[in-house]
């Protein structure tokens, strides 16, 4: 079964910082051990490419405030991320439970149009 496990729309600082803040409803998608307060995967993007991401919780407070890092800012900077271009985490769940993700991140053309930031840059 494929569904989204994240999607939104990158701020200035998601951007241009070592992290992503991440839609709190997206963080059942990541299945944090008890006892942890992060998960570590790896995502493909459009090119096969692999990237490591972590997705982590406050450890105190009333809320968990998700985030994602690991080579986020690096993924951010090759990809030529700026405010309102759009990332999507989908992932896929096998009969195992093993679940598998891919990263898009696409630009507004116009009017609705998204295309993969990887075409802007040729």
């Amino acid at each position: 079964m494929e569904a989204v496990a994240m999607e939104k729309s990158v701020s200035k600082s998601d951007a241009t910082n070592n992290r992503m803040e991440l839609p709190m409803k997206s963080l059942g998608n990541f299945p944090i051990p008890a006892g942890q307060n992060y998960f570590n995967f790896v995502a493909l993007d459009t090119l096969g490419r692999r990237w490591g991401f972590k997705v982590s919780i406050r450890n105190v407070g009333r809320y968990k405030k998700p985030w994602m890092s690991g080579q986020w800012s690096r993924f951010a900077r090759e990809k030529g991320l700026k405010k309102g271009d759009r990332v999507k985490l989908t992932m896929h769940v096998e009969g195992n439970a093993v679940r598998s993700y891919h990263i898009t991140a696409e630009r507004n053309l116009t009017m609705r149009i998204w295309i993969p930031v990887e075409e802007f840059a040729r």
